[in-house]
């Protein structure tokens, strides 16, 4: 990257320059409370904003017989800022089309050639064996994970076939933490995929995954001591128009007793669905970046899964997004690979993080325009990374590693009437004290504008905090189309090539919070800032770990396999359990296992070539069927 670029683009995050202009009337007034009020978050889990891996994809990402350093480098920063590593679910179409075969031991699934599975594809046309778990072990030491299994094949042993897949996950995965099964992906759309014929809907989907759910516990966990709530429910692509809604699982039997117990537990340990705010080939309407940066389109594209939400809170159990994607299949060239989408999925996980959802891992496969980096090399382009990862890295430093921070949307009073649905604000607070202001300003203003505007923004802070410094940190790039120079905090993490963190300008930018307790800021167009007091975000002073609240969090849920200290930052090694290959134990290391090199790297998943079918992950792999079913239904109309 050329040191010009880099330059100019820092010139971008001053607080005035020559070539920013604050537009008259271009002002909004904020007025943040010193305590959490109305709606708000719960403490956020550290692991908060996670990545859900397509299982034909993994070996992309992890690598193959060698660690995918970009993956692991990227991974490792994030675990570095919050103290724990993000969430990963395995899981997605291809779960449902996975059997284990022992005797495969390539690094990469195959094509069974015994496949006897219904469906378009068969549900059992993809072979794994112990290399899949190989790799997985790479992944941070306690890495939680949530692992999809596969309920779509329906032969005469699939009690068996689900039997082994689960025996090994539970027995082969030392390095992670796998705190929950997801039993079938997107059962909405099963008679579409060919998986089922006849009567199908939320009734026999509820009879199905009960009778796997108890499989799974009699014969995996329960000799293990682990109760039946181990499980994840739903995994829907939609509930608009179906019979899969939260209330109607209440209602068909779902949260029935498991039985062989002396408790009284269900099998659930959280809710469970997907969402994309925009899909190609079912979404109605065109999309263009100008749209796609009006933040608030994505509360109306959400409206029906913040109804789902509402469903789940008067239950016992949590709420989790385990596909969440900007754009599908495999994102959108020139929207979701730009700095809009950057901002886009810093403003999506402030937002779920108010409504309470509890964990959102957004979907990445290996030929996607909307993963956060491409791990290999594809469309001519070595692995780089995307604008999108910033988001992930600012996300993370403004949470930090306390396990005590919470987030509320911060009212916007009245607004420019052109920047309306631009703007998204929000208060960060740590141990219920105020702590940090979140200003996105999504107005577009591409690279091409020389003279890009900015908003002024005056906050009206408690007095309490006069005389103290606002230390400002800024996400910003070159523009709104951008696809390269993304810089958050003064840090690159593209610079470097291998996804380690650059940091390119270590100014503390800060403004005095005046004795009535106001201080002006400016936000340029195409610009994210958060303002902490009396410290620069990810720069210490304050957001220690809270052993209390990290381990209240990790007890939300139950797990197998280690629980790292929540002090990675430190680069503290994991308490109990044990690392595998060279791996034990690391705090933050990749754990790679050793591999004995089979000398077959096949590039299967998002540009497959293991297999005739070519499986696109998401994409390919049920794409017709897919359109069919959920354009029926209506799943998303913007």
């Amino acid at each position: 990257m050329a040191m010009s670029i880099i330059t100019g683009l820092l010139s971008l995050a001053s607080l005035v320059t020559a070539q920013q202009t604050t537009q008259q009337g271009n002002s909004i007034n904020l007025r943040p409370q010193a305590l959490p009020s109305g709606r708000f978050s719960d403490f956020i889990d550290p692991s908060f904003a996670g990545f859900g891996i397509e299982p034909s994809n993994l070996f992309s990402f992890t690598g193959y017989d060698k660690p995918n350093q970009l993956s692991f480098n990227l991974i490792d920063t994030l675990t570095n800022y919050t103290g724990a590593p993000p969430h990963i679910r395995l899981g997605g179409n291809t779960q449902d089309y996975m059997i284990y075969d022992e005797g495969q031991n390539q690094y990469t699934w195959i094509n069974n050639p015994n496949a006897t599975g219904q469906g378009a594809l068969a549900t059992d046309h993809m072979l794994i064996g112990p290399k899949f778990f190989e790799v997985v072990n790479r992944f941070p030491y306690g890495t939680p994970v949530t692992w999809g299994l596969n309920l779509a094949y329906n032969d005469p042993d699939y009690r068996d076939r689900l039997t082994v897949m689960a025996q090994q996950v539970v027995d082969n995965l030392p390095n992670v933490k796998l705190v929950s099964f997801e039993i079938g992906n997107e059962p909405d759309l099963y008679l579409g995929n060919g998986f089922r014929t006849g009567e199908w809907g939320g009734r026999v989907y509820a009879q199905q995954w009960l009778a796997r759910a108890q499989t799974v516990y009699d014969r995996v966990l329960k000799p293990l001591n682990i109760t039946p709530n181990f499980f994840e429910p739903g995994a829907t692509a939609s509930t608009i128009g179906t019979s899969f809604q939260i209330s109607d699982m209440i209602e068909l039997g779902i949260t029935a007793t498991a039985n062989n117990t002396d408790s009284t537990s269900t099998f659930i340990s959280s809710w469970n669905q997907h969402d994309y705010y925009y899909f190609v080939g079912v979404t109605r309407s065109p999309l263009t970046l100008e749209e796609f940066m009006t933040l608030q389109t994505t509360n109306v594209q959400f409206r029906a899964w913040e109804e789902q939400i509402d469903q789940a809170n008067d239950t016992p159990y949590p709420y989790a997004l385990r596909e969440m994607c900007s754009v599908g299949p495999i994102g959108m060239e020139g929207i979701t690979n730009t700095f809009g989408g950057a901002l886009w999925t810093l403003n999506f996980f402030m937002y779920a993080a108010t409504l309470n959802i509890t964990s959102v891992q957004m979907h990445m496969t290996d030929n996607s325009n909307a993963s956060a980096w491409q791990p290999l090399e594809m469309y001519g382009r070595q692995p780089f990374v995307r604008p999108s990862y910033s988001a992930y890295a600012a996300f993370a430093q403004i949470i930090g590693p306390s396990c005590k921070t919470q987030i509320a949307p911060l009212d916007l009073g009245p607004q420019p009437s052109s920047y309306q649905g631009k703007i998204k604000t929000y208060s960060i607070y740590e141990a219920s004290q105020l702590t940090t202001i979140v200003i996105i300003n999504a107005q577009m203003a591409n690279v091409s504008q020389q003279t890009k505007a900015s908003l002024t923004v005056t906050l009206t802070l408690p007095t309490n905090f006069a005389g103290q410094d606002l230390h400002l940190s800024y996400l910003t790039a070159p523009g709104a189309d951008a696809t390269a120079d993304t810089v958050w905090n003064g840090i690159s993490y593209e610079r470097s090539g291998d996804g380690t963190p650059e940091t390119i300008d270590q100014t503390d930018r800060t403004v005095r919070i005046g004795q009535d307790g106001t201080a002006t800021l400016q936000v340029r167009d195409s610009e994210a800032l958060a303002a902490r007091i009396g410290s620069r975000v990810g720069g210490g002073g304050g957001g220690e770990p809270d052993r209390t609240a990290c381990a209240a969090i990790a007890a939300r849920s139950q797990a197998i396999g280690p629980t790292p200290v929540t002090s990675g930052v430190d680069g503290e090694g994991g308490d109990g359990g044990s690392g595998s290959g060279s791996g034990s134990g690391s705090g933050t290391g990749t754990g790679t296992s050793g591999g004995d090199g089979d000398g077959t790297q096949s590039r299967t998943g998002g540009s497959a070539t293991g297999t005739p079918t070519g499986a696109a992950g998401r994409g390919a792999v049920t794409w017709s069927s897919f359109v069919a079913v959920v354009a029926g239904v209506g799943m998303v109309l913007l």
